[in-house]
């Protein structure tokens, strides 16, 4: 059905269906005052209602109709619409916290965050789908993002940071479609049409913040009999609702047994303690009291620290801290002392802590009978949040041709329809193409593959984002992100095979006697999932010995030109001078460097190493000891005791030149 602007120069009827009362109300705009023509209460003969939720549909439509028919006399005339607000202690709020792997060498960026809070609200509206009796739907009508971690640790802002993990905390806040539908029942019953529905504390908050102060963080509490509904602003929005199930009625209670008095005159006594300083009744023993009001706020001073605690532990549940101000509304706030005690739970000055009645706001709203008090906030509230909001309450959308309804809070976004719908979030963030797992010299390894697109939103034929308005019979289509292809990776792409370091001006590549499952690979060997990938480095001067064949001692050792110690690591490009101690010889001139390359010869030779035979092919520089190493299954990684290198049975160096019927022993002293 299409919506219908408001006439601003007819009548406006709004309903205000309480868990006591229904409060009916005939107004208008009149630039930008609000006029107040009619009101009409009538109490439930019958506990009809629990905590907002409808329970007897029949007794609540009797109430209404009764206002109803009271306004229409007054007014003369016939009534064929209304606007009514459903009860913030009808809302259900869940904290969830969800989480997601991440590219370490990518920046998290505003749709991954997207992402993961719609994730998060999915799985919160799913859990109270799961603890509810029967199957109910909710509509999502607000959210807070309470923390963000990276890798485990908290952090204020993930944009543009990386890590392998982010997370976060997200409370959110449903409404159970229920309690949409028993409220729909009620006013079919009236024979009306619901032209605008709202939420209590929206409606609340229209008339009790002003609008030039709603950029602030507060927080407002309406204090009824059963409950006290809270709601959390902050940059002109509700951020978080909440609830407690403490209220007027523990004081009530509290009165009536220290005092012997039954519920009602309890009641009345309550309300008056903040009209009058001395108090007289009677017990229902006729015991008479003539008695201050202090005197009795005194004896039940612990229940109402207690409602007020209860009040300012979910405000800062709600809110992560205190806010900057709080408002009270509702019949229950006029109780002398509660406004000073929330303040004291909240760290605030008292002054910051207020109760707002409608008088407060003589200047934009005008009543044609005297009308005062905060239990009068929330009905006038949804009258001018009708007269002023042109919104509808529901909008429908369609998303990959499917039609959805969504409850219009705030300002909605595509990410609030994408909630709604069930859209698998992961499916917003492109994956990576498949990976192949490697081992390098023992250590796993993970070589991920190319980046694949992220996903396509389009509104009305328009490309879009997460982040994109959206109204009323809007086209949502959205197309997955596509999954990467796998990526090609050759051995110089995964080891530093560049990096080289200088051996008396000799230019030596730091990492060499490279093999992949055991077999010689060259530097475009191309990888594959599982290989084994083992090589040889220089590292360090006990690597460098190592690779010379030599001993530390019998030399000394110049690392860019400083004595290198024993221990001394080598970096990529460092320049290393070696001569001998005993005649200051530069070794450049009396030996041939391992791995330095060399033509082949032609032919090949034939050794005897380790009691196997092996062939070697021959070069023109001839063969050294230490090309055995690329013919033989032989780890030099790790070192397991002292490498025994034998050449027909003496002590040999990587240097000695080998000829076909020499016989080899290699191995470690343990």
């Amino acid at each position: 059905m299409p919506y219908k602007e408001l006439d601003n120069n007819s009548f406006v009827f709004s309903l205000d269906i309480g868990t006591r009362s229904v409060i009916g109300i005939l107004g208008k705009r009149e630039n930008d005052k609000i006029i107040v023509e009619h009101m009409e209460t009538e109490f439930h003969k019958k506990r009809a209602m629990y905590e907002g939720q409808i329970h007897d549909i029949n007794s609540v439509a009797d109430a209404a109709e009764k206002v109803k028919l009271a306004l229409e006399e007054k007014a003369n005339c016939t009534l064929d619409e209304v606007t009514i607000a459903v009860a913030g202690r009808s809302l259900q709020t869940n904290k969830v916290t969800v989480y997601r792997e991440t590219d370490p060498i990518k920046d998290i960026d505003a749709d991954l965050i997207n992402s993961l809070e719609i994730e998060g609200l999915q799985k919160a509206k799913h859990e109270l789908e799961k603890q509810s009796e029967e199957y109910t739907r909710y509509f999502c009508v607000g959210y807070t993002v309470v923390h963000y971690y990276i890798d485990d640790v908290m952090i204020t802002d993930p944009l543009g940071h990386r890590g392998h993990k982010i997370a976060i905390d997200i409370l959110a806040t449903f409404l159970p479609q229920m309690v949409v539908d028993s409220l729909y029942a009620v006013i079919s019953k009236l024979g009306l049409e619901i032209k605008y529905m709202t939420l209590e504390p929206i409606a609340a908050i229209e008339v009790a913040v002003p609008e030039n102060v709603r950029l602030l963080n507060l927080a407002l509490v309406d204090i009824g009999a059963g409950t006290s509904d809270i709601a959390v602003t902050r940059d002109g929005t509700i951020t978080a609702y909440g609830m407690t199930s403490s209220a007027g009625d523990d004081i009530t209670e509290q009165i009536a047994k220290e005092y012997l008095l039954d519920f009602d005159e309890a009641e009345k006594l309550k309300i008056n303690l903040n009209k009058e300083n001395l108090q007289k009744f009677s017990s229902i023993v006729d015991i008479p009291y003539e008695i201050e009001s202090d005197e009795i706020l005194r004896r039940v001073e612990p229940t109402i620290r207690k409602v007020a605690d209860l009040i300012a532990d979910k405000i800062i549940e709600q809110n992560g801290k205190p806010p900057s101000a709080v408002f009270l509304i509702g019949g229950g706030s006029q109780l002398p002392w509660l406004d000073r005690f929330i303040a004291e739970g909240l760290n605030l000055p008292k002054e910051r802590v207020v109760v707002r009645g409608i008088e407060a706001f003589k200047d934009t709203v005008l009543t044609a009978t005297p009308i005062s008090g905060p239990e009068y906030v929330t009905p006038i509230g949804i009258l001018t949040k009708t007269l002023r909001d042109r919104e509808p309450d529901f909008i429908e959308i369609y998303v990959n041709e499917r039609r959805f309804k969504l409850f219009q809070t705030k300002k909605l976004k595509v990410k609030d329809a994408l909630v709604l719908t069930g859209f698998n979030p992961r499916k917003l963030i492109p994956e990576r193409g498949k990976s192949i797992n490697v081992s390098i010299n023992g250590s796993k390894r993970v070589l991920h593959g190319e980046y694949g697109e992220a996903a396509k939103i389009i509104v009305n034929g328009e490309v879009c984002n997460m982040e994109s308005d959206i109204k009323n019979g809007d086209a949502i289509k959205i197309y997955p992100a596509k999954e990467g292809r796998p990526k090609t990776y050759l051995l110089k792409n995964v080891l530093p095979l560049q990096n080289k370091i200088f051996i008396n001006e000799n230019p030596t590549p730091q990492i060499y006697n490279y093999v992949i499952n055991s077999k010689i690979a060259t530097q475009d060997t191309v990888i594959e999932d599982g290989d084994h990938i083992k090589y040889d480095s220089i590292k360090n001067m006990s690597d460098l010995c190592l690779y010379m064949g030599v001993d530390y001692g019998e030399y000394i050792f110049k690392i860019n030109n400083k004595i290198a110690k024993s221990d001394q690591d080598i970096k990529n490009g460092d320049y290393i001078n070696i001569e001998r101690k005993t005649t200051g010889q530069d070794l450049q001139k009396s030996i041939n460097y391992p791995n330095k390359k060399t033509e082949p010869k032609g032919g090949e030779i034939t050794i005897k190493c380790n009691d196997s035979i092996i062939k070697i092919p021959d070069k023109k520089d001839g063969v050294v000891f230490i090309d055995i190493f690329d013919y033989i299954d032989f780890d030099r990684s790790k070192a397991y005791g002292k490498l025994v290198l034998l050449l027909n049975g003496r002590k040999a160096n990587y240097t000695d030149s080998i000829k076909t019927g020499d016989e080899v022993r290699i191995y470690w002293d343990c």
